[in-house]
């Protein structure tokens, strides 16, 4: 694995072990296991940030099928982008490209 795609991974920690955890329900439409965030629990994980979208995407420990990887930018991207790079209209733009074209269009509205 590259240094390139590495370099924007971070890490997240979920301390359950003084509080009542996260309720079961709420824990599966947030993502997680539901055992990994209950009463008592420690949940850590790597992260990674989507170069598409900006979103920030809690790496599963559990997943086992491989990560969508965007060969023109060199970076991990969320399942969601790696659906929308395969669609015939795509356009390739990370975060960074998108916010500049925003802020140049704010400025010649502004």
């Amino acid at each position: 694995m590259s240094l390139l795609k590495k370099s924007h991974d971070g890490e997240i920690m979920v301390d359950h072990r003084a509080s009542p955890g996260i309720p079961a329900d709420m824990a599966r439409r947030l993502g997680y296991d539901p055992q990994q965030v209950k009463e008592g629990a420690l949940f850590e994980a790597a992260t990674m940030g989507c170069s598409h979208c900006g979103t920030i995407v809690v790496m599963n420990p559990l997943r086992k099928r491989e990560r969508a990887y965007c060969p023109q930018c060199n970076r991990y991207i969320c399942d969601w982008c790696e659906q929308a790079r395969h669609q015939p209209d795509y356009v390739h733009r990370t975060i960074r490209q998108i916010a500049e074209l925003v802020s140049k269009q704010e400025v010649s509205n502004g």
